[in-house]
């Protein structure tokens, strides 16, 4: 028996639409109205408030998952974007680990895929906000998991918030990853501000700072600035990056290495 979706909560029904969106790719505001057992004005309210964190975009009488200026927050979005980018900076970035360090990562679906490769350098200490990533190495024995508390936020499965911040604050690490929205000239921008607070906290608490972006990040808006690309002691991009990107990296002094995307098959 079907469930009925017109007693579902503000929050719990943007959630459904948000993944139904995401896996049609588009849809009505009347079908979802329909689908959704509501009226359409309580949809268009609905869609509004996805628009405004980012998730969807809006289009006459519908919304869209197709990216826009601003970063798509959502995390169901982000795994599925960039993937075979995302999984060879992932292996780059794997080459940096050795067993006995103890490494950050962030919420970052980037940071994902490098999780997914973390256990074959046990015994290795792991600290992380990601939810997603703690459920992913929580049954490897020989991974010291520690897992940064805080305030959750469904829309990046992670912990956030001052509680976040301050339990980063007091840990000091071998080396941090993280990924970020947009680079623009000889900085990293994010598009939210409560997810900068937590990145740079994390920088802070790291004796190697690595950066990991995927080419579509380049040139891309974002509101806050997360840190100077100088903040970071290597930068991990993939090879499909246009030599243009390259060449002003040279220019500016960025340490960068390239990470080779498997061919399609």
């Amino acid at each position: 028996m079907s469930q009925d979706k017109s007693q579902l909560g503000p929050a719990q029904r943007r959630r459904e639409i948000s993944d139904h969106v995401l896996t049609e790719g588009s849809a009505s505001a009347a079908d979802l109205a329909e689908r959704f057992g509501v009226s359409p004005m309580t949809i268009y309210r609905d869609i509004d408030e996805l628009e405004r964190e980012g998730v969807l975009r809006k289009f006459r009488g519908g919304v869209t998952a197709q990216p826009s200026g601003v970063f798509e927050s959502n995390v169901a979005y982000r795994k599925k974007s960039m993937r075979p980018e995302k999984e060879a900076i992932a292996a780059k970035a794997a080459t940096l680990v050795e067993p006995g360090m103890s490494v950050m990562i962030d919420d970052s679906t980037t940071a994902l895929e490098l999780a997914r490769l973390l256990p074959r350098f046990e015994p290795l200490t792991v600290v992380t906000n990601f939810l997603e990533a703690l459920n992913l190495l929580s049954g490897e024995r020989g991974v010291h998991l520690m897992a940064l508390g805080g305030d959750y936020d469904p829309l990046h499965d992670s912990f956030l918030g001052v509680p976040c911040v301050e339990a980063v604050e007091a840990l000091r690490v071998d080396v941090c990853f993280v990924s970020t929205s947009s680079v623009v000239g000889d900085h990293a921008f994010h598009q939210e501000q409560r997810i900068v607070a937590v990145k740079r906290a994390m920088l802070a608490a790291a004796g190697r700072k690595v950066l990991m972006i995927d080419h579509s990040k380049i040139g891309r808006t974002a509101l806050y600035r997360l840190a100077p690309l100088s903040t970071f002691d290597l930068v991990l991009i993939d090879d499909r990056t246009p030599p243009d990107v390259l060449r002003s990296l040279d220019e500016r002094g960025v340490p960068y290495e390239t990470a080779p995307v498997r061919a399609s098959a």
